[in-house]
């Protein structure tokens, strides 16, 4: 069995209450007893795209297992590749991270300067060459904006454009397993492509469905950070959501 944690949108924007949330929950996944096969974070790692924001979030990512990110709507590629990944260029962002017996491919669906998501035609071809070279190997699938609607009306607006092209590599693909995504700051769960699409909540704060707020304002802030954990097993992905208090 291969455990995954699952973290998303820690928005890290130079404030106190940004990097205490995810400091807590980057303590809380080093301090685990039991064994942690790789962190994956599915972007708005800063919040407003700065070098010095990314300078904070590389620091309090730094972990003892292997991590892969993706960036978001909130993302700059530039910054993101230099600072994160000490990288050149302003292309998509995407990531493999290659596990015994699991590939996970993060893919960028960042646009830059908009806050919904596209994969765009490199994304795309980058995407179907991973799948091409892990014929064979179960693989999962991520990237920062979900691919269906989630029944939150503002998230849903800003979801990924034409997910339907995603859709057409993944059904060539059968040992894709699962799909991952984040933008939500809520934790869900639904199907996309046949396959189980698995939202992370978020750590910066917490989206309300429309039947939880009355205030122009859907998310709260007072709610603790929440992650993802995901364990794969004999290819099937089973999800726990965790606070971390």
């Amino acid at each position: 069995m291969l455990t995954l944690a699952h973290v998303s949108d820690i928005h890290i924007d130079g404030s106190p209450r940004s990097i205490e949330r995810t400091r807590a929950v980057m303590r809380h996944l080093e301090s685990l007893p039991g064994p942690l096969d790789a962190v994956i974070v599915t972007g708005d790692i800063a919040d407003h795209g700065s070098v010095e924001e990314y300078e904070t979030a590389r620091e309090l990512l730094a972990s003892r297992y292997p991590t892969v990110v993706c960036p978001g709507n909130h993302d700059a590629r530039p910054a993101f590749r230099k600072v994160l990944l000490d990288q050149d260029g302003d292309g998509p962002v995407n990531q493999v991270l290659r596990l015994d017996g699991l590939t996970v491919a993060l893919c960028d669906s960042s646009i830059p300067g908009r806050p919904e998501g596209i994969l765009e035609d490199e994304t795309i071809a980058w995407l179907e060459t991973v799948l091409a070279e892990s014929a064979g190997t179960p693989v999962i699938v991520g990237m920062h904006h979900p691919a269906v609607a989630l029944g939150i009306p503002y998230v849903d607006t800003i979801g990924l454009r034409s997910p339907e092209r995603l859709e057409e590599v993944l059904r060539r693909h059968p040992q894709v397993v699962a799909v991952l995504a984040g933008h939500a700051h809520t934790p869900a769960s639904t199907t996309f492509a046949g396959l189980p699409l698995v939202v992370a909540p978020g750590v910066i704060s917490t989206a309300l469905l429309p039947q939880e707020f009355a205030s122009p304002d859907p998310r709260d802030f007072e709610l603790p950070p929440q992650i993802a954990v995901h364990h794969f097993e004999d290819g099937r992905l089973t999800t726990h959501m965790r606070p971390v208090l």
